[in-house]
């Protein structure tokens, strides 16, 4: 093993012990940066080591590459995309969508879970914040499901899953921060977005036509919803009424940045003001309402950006230790082809899954992966929407997917834990179908960019 080889190990080992011993993530990845700096300075000043790594090109241009994290003019896109989706989670529309579409589906096997689903899109759509929506989802579908005499595996499950959906389908932050990682216009937050909707749609498909089937072959396990009204022009209004208003709001969000009319920045302004005014007309509206909903966006945002300069630090002191080299060595050196080596990067992020969160996993691993299978002719939409699917596939995995935390934190105390992990498990089969059909058909990803886009 050489010495670069053998820092690069010790780097990221250290950096898993600083976690495991409680230190914060941004914390850990700065310290070990810091401590790593340290000992390649002294072994390349006193013990002349054969290493490249020197203190000016590294710690010494650290402000000048924090400064150009914080003054990214797309980075403004994040705070203002997680307001919108907490000013939307305050405004109702959840509950106002879900009530008037199991009204609509009245005696229908499967209904309320179906709902959910659907709302869940649609919240994925608005917000993509994974912990509110799963959290919302289960406040308001859990204790009704139960009461209909629903399975309760099922119940959970499907709360859980559909929750996880707001990291994949656009407007995600999750795809801003993979389009400033990836660093190419070819992989663009455009691109991104428009690249993750047809696969964000069919695994919520994937997930209605489960419900249905499984609710048809098994008529206790979501047994149909009789309510004494029948279907009536009503309550087509009242579903039209309820889905119109964030639907339009997404329309007016990802249709600007689609047709170029705005850049991601300008959206998401727009995305903020629409949600303002939805929670307006619903009478949601408040000044206190306002003020939590800025206070949960700056600890959010705060979060986020601390974790980006440490990243930014770890990243520095590894590529001048010759980490570049070592992952690019490690990547091209397996024995697999082009699809091979994909499959290898994408369980790896898999693995780290059960560890981190998708943040950290996006900011550390995917800027030193990326250049290497790019090298490698893998188009940069297709990876980073596999890349997406694998990272919200980690968020439901037992025993330490984050989504099951957050599921069995608002559960009502008559679900237990292996209700929990047993309700994910078809859910779980059908995002791993859904990752190896975008694996195996590309243009299930790449379709909608260059047919917008071009190229």
């Amino acid at each position: 093993m050489s010495m670069e080889q053998l820092l690069v190990f010790l780097m990221f080992f250290s950096f898993m012990v600083l976690l495991l011993v409680g230190l914060p993530v941004a914390w850990a990845l700065a310290a070990s940066g810091f401590l790593f700096a340290v000992i390649g300075h002294v072994l390349v000043e006193y013990f002349s080591a054969d290493l490249w790594f020197t203190w000016a090109g590294t710690i010494g241009v650290m402000p000048g590459r924090i400064y150009s994290v914080v003054a990214n003019e797309l980075m403004v896109a994040l705070p203002l995309f997680i307001l919108m989706g907490i000013v939307l989670d305050c405004s109702g529309v959840a509950q106002r969508t879900m009530s008037s579409i199991v009204r609509l589906m009245n005696g229908m096997r499967g209904s309320y879970a179906i709902t959910v689903v659907i709302v869940g899109i649609l919240l994925a759509a608005s917000t993509g914040i994974v912990g509110a929506s799963v959290a919302m989802l289960g406040l308001l579908s859990l204790q009704p499901m139960l009461d209909a005499k629903y399975n309760k595996s099922l119940a959970v499950g499907t709360a859980c899953s559909v929750g996880t959906l707001g990291i994949l389908i656009p407007p995600s932050i999750m795809l801003v921060i993979m389009a400033d990682r990836l660093g190419t216009p070819d992989a663009s937050v455009g691109k991104l977005f428009m690249g993750a909707l047809i696969p964000g749609l069919m695994l919520g498909a994937m997930y209605i036509i489960y419900i249905l089937i499984a609710s048809f072959l098994d008529e206790d396990l979501a047994p149909a919803i009789s309510q004494k009204e029948g279907f009536s022009p009503k309550i087509l209004l009242d579903v039209f009424i309820a889905v119109i208003p964030p639907l339009a709001l997404i329309f007016a969000v990802l249709g600007s940045i689609f047709t170029g009319f705005a850049t991601t920045t300008e959206a998401s302004a727009v995305g903020v003001l629409g949600a303002v005014l939805l929670a307006m007309v619903f009478g949601k509206f408040s000044v206190g309402m306002f003020r939590k909903a800025l206070y949960q966006t700056s600890r959010t945002t705060a979060f986020i950006f601390a974790i980006f300069i440490g990243a930014t630090i770890f990243a520095s002191v590894l590529r001048g230790l010759g980490g570049d080299d070592v992952i690019r060595d490690l990547i091209v050196g397996l024995p697999f082809g082009e699809t091979g080596v994909v499959l290898s990067i994408l369980f790896l992020v898999f693995l780290l899954g059960f560890f981190l969160d998708w943040v950290e996993i996006t900011l550390i691993i995917l800027p030193l992966v990326a250049p290497v299978v790019f090298l490698l002719g893998v188009d940069p939409v297709w990876f980073a929407v596999l890349f997406a699917i694998c990272l919200q596939t980690s968020f439901l995995t037992p025993p330490v997917g984050f989504a099951l935390f957050y599921i069995k934190g608002v559960a009502p105390p008559q679900i237990s834990t292996l209700d929990v992990y047993k309700g994910i498990v078809p859910f779980l089969v059908l995002q791993v179908a859904a990752l190896l059909m975008v694996l195996f058909f590309k243009p299930l990803a790449t379709w909608l960019p260059q047919h917008v886009y071009g190229g």
